[in-house]
């Protein structure tokens, strides 16, 4: 095997795509159906994405060597689950919309059989419903005949964010997958400090209003009196921040940015700091609303974990005809977090 074969499932804007291109392998083919997230992954990489999985028929999908999916992961996520008891739903894969799209995954993997897989989802998937979801993912992955591990990682290891995720690779052969091993991600004092993300000067509509700032505080200090953690998330900038979400567009309420020697209201990230907090090279077009971006960069997938996760199972696949290349591969200044 020369250079490996992907495609790309639940893409959203192509986050795992940057990573498995980096290790060297090509995609073939990808399917999101997200309007928004289908214009920002075209302006990207020149290919527009399928639409619904569940309306594609695995003939329709080109044979390839990697199957790379983030499926949906709200109804596995502690915010996802409770959110959706709230609205009287189910959540795991009762969810009629998202919960069952693992099945998806499952369904092209007996079609095509690649030869690996990489998936990507919440840390909590592991203790969904008592552990019976991730014990029915498993005995479905076996029986595809594969064999897998599952590593969670928190990404502020290579970006100055705190943001588990649990990620499942697997592979046909056994030989191949004794030859993966996770990667060994550096220590974090030497990763990237919340400052090295934040641009020099930012328009003041991203500061946040009178209002707004008086309802956080007011909200925060509710919850306090009653011994509860809940509340805005103002980070040290030579640390880390929380997890930045899909609902950052909201109020921006769990990263405020105050800058040294800043009076008056602290501000929201901007979309492009937010690109960088999730290690999206500079050169990422983001050609959508603010609302819009920050929803995708909040689902999206920290690029150079993925990288990391990537060379690896390339490694493994190709042996040690690809390995000299892989060692080779450098972040430019272009992709300065992919490290």
């Amino acid at each position: 095997m020369n250079t490996p074969t992907f495609i790309d499932l639940f893409a959203g804007i192509g986050g795992s795509r940057i990573g498995f291109e980096a290790a060297g392998s090509r995609a073939v083919f990808s399917s999101e159906w997200d309007k928004f997230a289908q214009q920002t992954y075209t302006s990207n990489f020149g290919d527009f994405p399928d639409g619904d999985i569940t309306c594609i028929s695995a003939n329709d999908i080109p044979a390839h060597d990697i199957l790379v999916a983030g499926f949906p992961c709200q109804p596995f996520s502690i915010a996802g689950v409770s959110k959706l008891k709230s609205l009287g739903r189910q959540d795991g894969f009762q969810n009629p919309e998202q919960g069952n799209l693992f099945f998806e995954v499952a369904r092209i993997l007996n079609h095509h059989q690649p030869s690996a897989f990489f998936l990507e989802n919440v840390k909590n998937l592991q203790s969904h419903d008592g552990g019976k979801t991730f014990e029915v993912i498993k005995e479905t992955l076996s029986s595809l005949g594969y064999y897998f591990d599952w590593s969670v990682i928190d990404s502020s290891k290579v970006v100055p964010q705190h943001r588990e995720r649990i990620y499942i690779v697997g592979f046909k052969d056994v030989q191949t997958y004794e030859l993966f091993e996770w990667p060994k991600i550096k220590n974090p004092r030497s990763a990237p400090k919340l400052k090295d993300i934040l641009n020099d000067q930012v328009e003041d509509r991203y500061t946040l209003s009178d209002k707004l700032w008086k309802y956080l505080v007011s909200y925060a200090e509710k919850h306090r009196r009653r011994g509860n953690g809940f509340g805005y998330g103002m980070p040290d900038l030579d640390g880390i921040s929380r997890t930045l979400s899909a609902r950052y567009h909201k109020d921006g309420s769990e990263i405020l940015i105050r800058e040294p020697n800043q009076t008056g209201n602290p501000r929201r990230l901007t979309p492009r700091e937010c690109a960088r907090l999730m290690g999206f090279p500079e050169s990422f077009v983001i050609p959508v609303s603010d609302t819009q971006a920050y929803r995708q960069f909040g689902n999206s997938v920290v690029v150079p974990v993925v990288y990391r996760i990537a060379r690896q199972m390339v490694y493994a696949l190709t042996g040690h005809a690809n390995r000299s290349s892989l060692k080779s591969w450098k972040p430019t200044s272009q992709t300065r977090l992919v490290v």
